[in-house]
């Protein structure tokens, strides 16, 4: 078998056995090429040609029998050196008064030395896998990052970490043009390349310089800021810089770096100097002649400056509220006269917002979205977000009841539509509620609550006595909710002519209810009831869950192929205004189970419908919300109502206890009396007071019209 030889285009054949003098001549040129190559100089290349000659020259002089392993073991740190000591550090020594540069030139000479590393250990691969092994060295990759280490990186150490500093603290300083986040990114990354993926040399190296430049740079700060601002200022300024911190050091430092470094800045910003801070702070109170008054104004006027600046959601409102409560705990001491401002800068806020309901009813709102999407996440309601709420409310002290009207209208949405409901969480509410206000306040949503537990046994009672009763049988499933009618909103009913089915269902409830009740009436309210249809469409049956108006008209066509407005209307003898809007909703909507002609977006008299054979629906079973009918014109009415009454009540216990009192006490006492609740115009009780002497409850002095008599 013939010994294999080495040669190359450049040089002579090799002999059998390889001189390392002479072969170590052959490779040098080739090596040469390749650092011009990886150097990206023009006009040199290297390709797989070179390198498998240059490899297996390395192979032949390992394995002959005069092995010169060690000595190319040798050869290979001395190229990486003389290639570092003759092209790297020249070129970095030219940045040394640019930090920038010197950055971006140690990163591309970093980039380039990994490259020339992998190149030539490829080459000399087969130390790697047989003579380092048996002589415990270390690995050719790490011998290369030795050699960077050893030569570029702590020769450079010190000016790469001013470097860095420097580029920072121009940031600090509000110099951020130019400032080249990646490139200090990549320095980061580049101590941990160094490091063979260990944050050691990060730690020691950048992490820890980073924390002295950063204890420095705020320790000359504070320093001149104590003497420069005021204790609002420099907390204000503070804060700013630690916030600040916080966004750069996700930007140069890895996130287990930001609790050091944060803590150091509080520590040079705070800690120094807590007690020059407390002494500034009281000298400056001290210093304002009417104490604490103008401050708590000022504090006024800027909250009230804060939350009138565009924000709408209430939501936002409170972030705001719990910001500045905050500042009132923490940075004022917890001064009654600071939590005064601030309550009184959220209600003039509220009391600014256009709508007398808008506050009242948003809160309502958000309360409605807490539960709904605390129940679908299937969380518990925490006691933070119930206490804000409530809390909250305060600031809307005019208009409580209208909230409660709302709230109430929307428990009902929530007991009466989403059997799911949960009645820990609406409990939890209610209760806090009634800690804050009262509980004539909180009575009837309680009585709510009360009465859908109470429809749960009335339910099994009802089960019960159909299983009894084979011929009390309804044939479908029926489920009756039992409201009191004192403490449920008021809604509006009509009668409708039924379908038999449903007939059926109302008088075999009704005699059950009469073996139970013998006093008592009910009244159906068929606009909160739900009825389960199958339709049967020429695609697939779908079940249809809809209102018992909507059931009604759907069952006509049972027996009818089409019918006109006219024919629904006589049958169902149903109001032109409610029949409108269920037609609306089963023809003119979403789903279309109805077609109409003419195919118009409204409904008139002279609409013709039939059914919609060809309605499908990705679901088997569908939802027909009838369409939307906006309450709030109707809560508003129902509160000013109710405080016409509230304010009748109050002027007669007033009267009936003073028996005489004068016009200007009246009022007072009255407002005094209401204001729990909210805040009586002085003209509606004018108005009242007139009404009550026309009833006969009170008169007017005859001597002197401002003084006003009970009549028992």
């Amino acid at each position: 078998m013939m010994p294999r030889t080495s040669s190359f285009p450049s040089g002579p054949a090799l002999p059998p056995t390889i001189d390392f003098a002479q072969g170590w001549r052959s490779m040098q040129v080739e090596i040469t090429n390749l650092e011009k190559y990886v150097e990206g100089l023009p006009g040199h290349s290297f390709n797989s040609e070179q390198h498998i000659n240059l490899y297996t020259t390395v192979y032949d002089m390992c394995t002959q029998k005069h092995d010169h392993s060690e000595k190319l073991y040798n050869k290979y740190r001395e190229v990486l050196e003389e290639y570092t000591n003759s092209r790297v550090l020249p070129a970095l020594r030219k940045t040394y008064d640019d930090e920038y540069r010197l950055l971006r030139v140690l990163l591309e000479r970093w980039s380039i030395h990994k490259k020339m590393v992998r190149r030539l250990s490829r080459i000399f691969y087969y130390l790697d896998r047989h003579f380092i092994d048996r002589n415990s060295l270390l690995p050719l990759e790490e011998v290369g990052l030795a050699c960077f280490v050893d030569l570029v990186y702590n020769t450079l150490r010190r000016k790469a970490q001013e470097a860095v500093i420097a580029i920072v603290d121009k940031e600090r300083e509000g110099d951020d043009t130019g400032v080249d986040r990646a490139l200090l990114k990549n320095v980061k990354d580049m101590y941990v390349e160094i490091g063979m993926g260990e944050k050691k040399r990060y730690e020691q190296d950048l992490e820890s310089f980073m924390l002295k430049g950063t204890t420095s740079y705020y320790s000359r700060k504070a320093s001149g800021w104590i003497q420069e601002y005021s204790y609002f200022d420099y907390i204000r300024k503070s804060e700013e810089c630690v916030q600040k911190e916080k966004e750069r050091v996700s930007q140069y430092l890895y996130a287990s770096s930001e609790p050091t470094l944060v803590k150091k800045v509080e520590h040079e910003l705070f800690v120094v100097y807590a007690n020059q801070l407390l002494e500034k702070k009281h000298s400056e109170f001290r210093e304002i002649a009417q104490g604490l008054e103008p401050v708590a104004n000022i504090f006024k006027q800027h909250v009230e400056g804060e939350v009138g600046q565009g924000m709408d959601a209430i939501r936002k409102v409170i972030e705001v509220h719990d910001k500045y409560m905050v500042y009132v705990t923490k940075c004022l001491e917890n001064k009654t006269i600071f939590h005064k401002s601030l309550k009184e800068a959220f209600r003039i806020f509220c009391s600014k917002v256009p709508g007398s309901s808008l506050s009242a009813e948003t809160l309502a709102k958000i309360c409605d979205r807490i539960i709904v999407l605390k129940r679908w996440a299937n969380e518990e309601l925490s006691d933070e977000a119930i206490e804000k709420v409530v809390k909250f409310l305060a600031y809307i002290s005019d208009d409580k009841d209208l909230f409660a009207e709302f709230y109430r209208k929307k428990l009902a949405r929530r007991l009466l539509l989403n059997r799911d409901a949960s009645y820990d969480h609406e409990t939890r509410i209610i209760t806090k509620l009634k800690q804050q206000f009262g509980g004539n306040f909180t009575r009837k949503m309680e009585g709510m609550v009360t009465d859908l537990t109470s429809s749960r046994q009335n339910q099994k009672s009802f089960e019960e006595y159909v299983a009894n009763n084979p011929a009390a049988n309804p044939g479908i499933d029926l489920n009756v909710t039992l409201l009191t009618t004192s403490v449920w909103p008021s809604y509006k009913t009509f009668d409708v002519n039924l379908p038999s089915e449903i007939v059926k269902c109302v008088e075999i409830f009704k005699g059950f209810y009469e073996t139970k009740h013998k006093h008592r009436k009910l009244t159906w309210l068929h606009s909160l009831g739900t009825c389960h249809i199958n339709g049967k469409f020429d695609q697939k049956h779908i079940e249809l869950i809809v209102s018992i108006h909507q059931a009604a008209v759907l069952l006509l066509f049972n027996t009818r192929d089409n019918l006109s407005y006219t024919d629904i209307q006589t049958q169902l003898d149903l109001s032109h205004e409610d029949l409108v809007g269920v037609l609306h909703s089963l023809s003119c909507a979403k789903y279309k189970i109805l077609i109409k002609e003419p195919a118009t977006e409204t409904v008139s008299k002279t609409d013709v419908f039939e059914v919609n054979s060809k309605f499908t629906a990705r679901m088997s079973r569908v939802k027909i919300p009838l369409s939307h009918v906006d309450e709030r014109k109707k809560v508003v009415e129902d509160v000013d109502n109710n405080r016409r009454y509230a304010i009748d009540a109050s002027i007669v216990r007033i009267m009936k206890s003073k028996k005489v009192l004068g016009h200007e006490q009246l009022v007072s006492e009255c407002v005094k009396q209401l204001s729990g609740l909210f805040k009586p115009d002085v003209i509606a009780i004018k108005k009242r007071i007139e009404e009550l002497i026309a009833r006969d409850y009170l008169e007017r002095d005859k001597m002197n019209p401002n003084m006003f008599r009970y009549l028992p």
